[in-house]
């Protein structure tokens, strides 16, 4: 069939293990949706849903698929004034021992609440350029440098 993308819903069990075996497979562009309180929580959770599929691997193992088969975790929050907003941007980066290393790239900063009662705040970058920057560009997508400079806020 040779998909181009590999888009799951929402993953709350086993089948989590078939997702990750499906996105190591070369696939690039697969997405799927888990709820977590935060990104490194979302991994947590992932590495719980691996061990419901009854799959005999180690911890460590679990870790190296999950790292390499996903790249960017974002993070989407119900903010006070009932709106969700994309609040954190990150890149898992490999593993390092037995953990998965990540880099939060962009953030919502909340500032405030404006007088309407809608949340007030901006975007940022981190000032972390992430490492897929480079396949995009190869891909010829480039992105100019100044969109990581934390300086800029977008709204």
């Amino acid at each position: 069939m040779r998909p181009d993308r590999i888009i799951l819903g929402e993953v709350r069990g086993a089948e989590a293990f078939d997702m990750l075996q499906a996105m190591n497979t070369g696939h690039e562009g697969s997405m799927s949706t888990i709820h977590a309180n935060a990104p490194r929580d979302a991994l947590s959770r992932l590495e719980n849903m691996l061990g419901m599929a009854g799959m005999n691997m180690t911890i460590k193992a679990m870790r190296q698929q999950v790292s390499s088969a996903i790249d960017v975790v974002l993070q989407v929050s119900r903010m006070t004034d009932g709106r969700r907003k994309v609040t954190s941007i990150q890149e898992i980066t490999g593993m390092e021992g037995d953990m998965i290393t990540m880099q939060e790239i962009f953030m919502f900063k909340q500032t405030g609440i404006k007088p309407d009662g809608s949340v007030d705040g901006y975007f940022c970058a981190t000032g972390v350029r992430p490492a897929f920057a480079e396949r995009l560009k190869v891909s010829g997508h480039p992105l100019p440098d100044k969109f990581f400079d934390p300086a800029v806020r977008y709204s």
